[in-house]
């Protein structure tokens, strides 16, 4: 990984509170411009949180400068957002509260959705919820190590089936005050098959495991488990024909034990204008390990979902100017 030299302050960006629908608040940060020509929207996973993102932004700030809106929040339950009835964790939640993030804090321009894990499955509730905004405010949608359906079929998401995970479940639905307060035993169950799951082939920095170890560790077990039920039915398959009309890069590592790049295989068969990058050794956290080359496949949706919004014809380069082809209108 390559070192950054980007200021500090411009690593802690913007900070503000957004009201979900039901009234959970929800931690944002914001970098760049807020009425740069378009703004990218980061969807953080299961058990993470916005600084899951963090060395892939510090690759993306060197790149963009100020020149696009950059727009990282997260998940009720996760972070520094609120938590909430254990019923509402659910992946359409999420997706709603990406809406209420949005219209909060983008309420016009284009806009690229770019999902990690959990992250992406919200990203495709959110356009089956609101199918009018993919392709008007919605320009491009990046998928990264994630699935449109079957989690449970194959890789690591089996063990969600298991008895022992079952029994959680229960558990948390039958007494959640007394699972909220179980991080040392969610620590103690869980941080060594994600650490092994998420972490590929390739040797990582004791600074990446760190990270890593860190977000996990500030997850509590209510949060944790809350989620299964959903991740287990989650089945979007019959949204991806919405997808055809935009860009979407569908992103994943090889060495992915926890959603194998089968999924990412099938996802992007089922979405016309996609593009498959497969990343040879990544495993689960493919924007910590391979931080750069995954800021560079998002810089490339990135413009050509703009190219699409302007566009601009093929016979065009990055050197042409605004008049190169017709002005699309973005709606509101």
């Amino acid at each position: 990984m390559s070192t950054l030299h980007t200021p500090a302050a411009e690593y802690d960006g913007r900070h503000l509170t957004v009201a979900a629908d039901d009234g959970v608040p929800l931690a944002v940060r914001e970098f760049g411009a807020a009425d740069a020509p378009v703004t990218v929207v980061f969807v953080h996973g299961h058990c993470l949180r916005a600084e899951s993102w963090a060395f892939m932004r510090g690759h993306l700030i060197q790149t963009w400068g100020d020149d696009t809106h950059m727009v990282f929040y997260d998940h009720r339950g996760h972070g520094d957002s609120g938590s909430a009835h254990p019923s509402t964790y659910t992946i359409e939640q999420l997706a709603r509260d990406l809406d209420a993030v949005l219209r909060s804090v983008t309420p016009t321009g284009p806009v690229v959705l770019v999902g990690h894990s959990m992250g992406a499955m919200t990203v495709l509730a959110y356009a089956r919820l609101y199918p009018e905004a993919i392709g008007t405010r919605v320009v491009g949608i990046g998928l990264l190590s994630s699935a449109a359906s079957g989690v449970t079929r194959v890789g690591l998401g089996r063990l969600l089936s298991a008895p022992a995970v079952s029994s959680l479940r229960v558990a948390v639905r039958k007494a959640p005050r007394a699972m909220q307060a179980s991080k040392h035993l969610s620590r103690r169950i869980f941080e060594p098959i994600m650490r092994d799951a998420t972490l590929g082939t390739r040797k990582v920095s004791p600074r990446m495991l760190a990270v890593a170890t860190a977000m996990l560790n500030d997850t509590s077990l209510l949060t944790m488990a809350s989620f299964l039920e959903s991740l287990m039915r989650f089945d979007e398959s019959a949204t991806l024909h919405r997808l055809g009309m935009i860009p979407v890069l569908v992103l994943a590592g090889s060495a992915d034990i926890m959603i194998p790049f089968a999924h990412s295989v099938v996802l992007a068969s089922q979405v016309d204008d996609a593009e498959l990058v497969r990343l040879d050794g990544a495993g689960h956290s493919v924007i910590l390990e391979r931080a750069e080359e995954v800021a560079a496949a998002v810089v490339a949706l990135v413009a050509r979902a703009t190219a699409a919004v302007r566009g601009v014809g093929p016979e065009c380069g990055p050197e042409c100017g605004p008049d190169c082809g017709p002005e699309y209108a973005i709606a509101g």
